[in-house]
C-alpha cells in the first residue's frame, strides 16, 4: 500500500494527513490542521495549530514542509500573527478565506522527505531532489491601480522570476492560485491580465495553458485585490507534462474567454502529480448545471474531478488533499455532511469563497499522487 490516511488528535488541534511512500528516498505527506475547540480566542487557536504541526512534524522523521497556506476568518487582524509565529523556511500563503468551521484559522501542509530547501536570489523558495527543482511562490502581491493591472504585474514579476532560474512561464511553471478580492468586481480584470500576458509568453488554445484556481480571497491589506501562488519545476521534461481535458464533461476554459487548464499530471518514474484546477458544477458546453442546487451542484462537480483523475489514471483513493469553496456559509453543515459520507478521513478543508461565477454555489480543487513504474522517466 503506497498511500495511507490517517487522523491525529493533539491538545486542542487535529490533522488528517495523507502519507505517500512507494519505497523510493522521497516520502510526501499532505495534511489538514484544523482547531477543535472554536470558541478559543484567535491566538490560542493559532498556538494549536502551531503546535499541533510541530508535534506532526515529530513524528514524521525527515519530513520538511515545502508549502503552507493558512486560511483566516479575517486576514486584516490576523495575517501578522501567522508572519511572526511561523518562521518555517517555505513558501506560506496566507489568505482570508474563512474556515466554514467555526473557527478561525485552518492550515493545510505539503511535507517531504529526503529533500533540501533554500530560498533562491530570486526569491522563489527552492526544494531540491535529484535532478529537479521545485520552486514555490505564495503570497505575492502590490498595490497598483486596479484588479488587471496588479495582475499583469505580478505575472510579469514572476515571469522575471523563472528567467533567473533559467525558466519560463509556459515550459515550467504547472500550477497557479489566484485570489481576487471581491471577486464579482474584480474578476474580469484579473481574466483579461492573464489573458494578455500568457498570449505574450505563448500561451494560447494551440498550446497550453496552466492549472489553476481563481477564487475569491481577501489579503490583509483591502486595497490588494489580486493575490498570487505558483509552483514550477526547473528540469522538467516536455514529456512529463500532460495537460487533462475530459471532454465528456468539461469544454476547454477559453470557450468562455479565460485562460486555465482543467488538470495537469507530472509523471516521474517512480510516481505521478496530478494538479486539478478549481473545478465546479459545469457541464462540456460551458454552462452552470443545477442552478441553486448545492446538493446537485456538489454531485455535479464530483463527476467532474472525477473524470479528470481518471483520465490520468487516478481516482478519489489517489486524491492527498481537498480544498472546497463555498458562496455561501450557509451550505456549509449540507456540504461537510455529504463529503463526511463519501471521503471519510480525507484531509480536506471548507471555506468561505465566493466562485468566479455567481451561480456556482460551491468549488474544489485537488492533487492526486500515485505510485507508477515509467523506466522511461526521470526518478523524482
Amino acid at each position: 500500500m503506497n498511500q495511507k490516511l490517517s487522523h491525529i488528535d493533539f491538545e486542542q488541534a487535529g490533522a488528517d494527513v495523507f502519507c505517500f511512500d512507494n519505497g523510493t528516498q522521497v516520502r510526501e505527506y499532505h495534511a489538514i490542521i484544523r482547531v477543535q475547540q472554536a470558541c478559543l480566542p484567535f491566538a490560542q487557536q493559532v498556538e494549536a495549530v502551531l503546535n499541533a504541526y510541530n508535534s506532526l512534524l515529530a513524528q514524521l522523521p525527515g519530513a520538511q514542509a515545502v508549502f503552507k497556506r493558512y486560511f483566516l476568518s479575517d486576514a486584516a487582524n490576523q495575517a501578522d500573527a501567522i508572519v511572526v509565529n511561523d518562521v518555517t523556511d517555505c513558501a506560506k500563503s496566507i489568505i482570508q478565506q474563512a474556515p466554514l468551521d467555526g473557527t478561525k484559522v485552518a492550515l493545510w501542509v505539503w511535507l517531504m522527505t529526503d529533500v533540501q530547501t533554500s530560498m533562491t536570489p530570486s526569491e522563489l523558495y527552492e526544494v531540491s531532489h535529484g535532478q529537479f527543482r521545485h520552486l514555490f511562490n505564495a503570497s505575492a502581491h502590490n498595490l497598483a491601480a486596479n484588479s488587471e493591472y496588479q495582475m499583469r504585474l505580478l505575472f510579469n514579476e514572476y515571469i522575471m522570476q523563472l528567467a533567473q532560474e533559467r525558466c519560463t512561464l509556459a515550459d515550467n511553471c504547472i500550477r497557479t492560485w489566484l485570489f481576487v478580492n471581491d471577486i464579482d468586481l474584480n474578476y474580469g480584470g484579473v481574466v483579461r491580465a492573464r489573458n494578455q500576458v500568457f498570449f505574450t509568453q505563448g500561451l494560447t488554445v494551440n498550446t497550453h495553458f496552466i492549472a489553476s484556481t481563481g477564487i475569491g480571497g481577501r489579503q490583509q491589506d483591502p486595497n490588494v485585490l489580486a493575490q498570487m501562488d505558483n509552483y514550477a519545476i526547473a528540469g522538467v521534461r516536455p514529456e512529463q507534462v500532460h495537460y487533462l481535458y475530459a471532454p465528456t464533461h468539461l469544454n476547454r476554459t477559453s470557450d468562455y474567454g479565460v485562460s486555465f487548464e482543467r488538470g495537469t499530471m507530472v509523471s516521474y518514474a517512480d510516481r505521478r502529480h496530478v494538479f486539478i484546477s478549481g473545478t465546479a458544477s459545469i457541464n462540456n458546453k460551458g454552462e452552470v448545471m443545477y442552478p441553486n442546487d448545492i446538493v446537485k451542484q456538489t454531485q455535479r462537480m464530483w463527476e467532474n474531478v472525477e473524470a479528470l483523475l481518471v483520465e490520468a489514471d487516478c481516482n478519489f483513493d489517489d486524491v492527498a488533499h481537498m480544498i472546497v469553496y463555498l458562496r455561501d456559509v450557509a451550505d456549509y453543515q449540507l456540504v461537510r455532511s455529504l463529503y463526511a459520507e463519501r471521503f471519510p478521513g480525507k484531509p480536506c478543508v471548507i471555506v468561505h469563497a465566493p466562485v468566479c461565477r455567481p451561480g456556482w454555489l460551491i468549488e474544489m480543487e485537488c492533487m492526486a499522487v500515485k505510485a507508477v513504474c515509467l523506466p522511461n522517466m526521470p526518478q523524482f
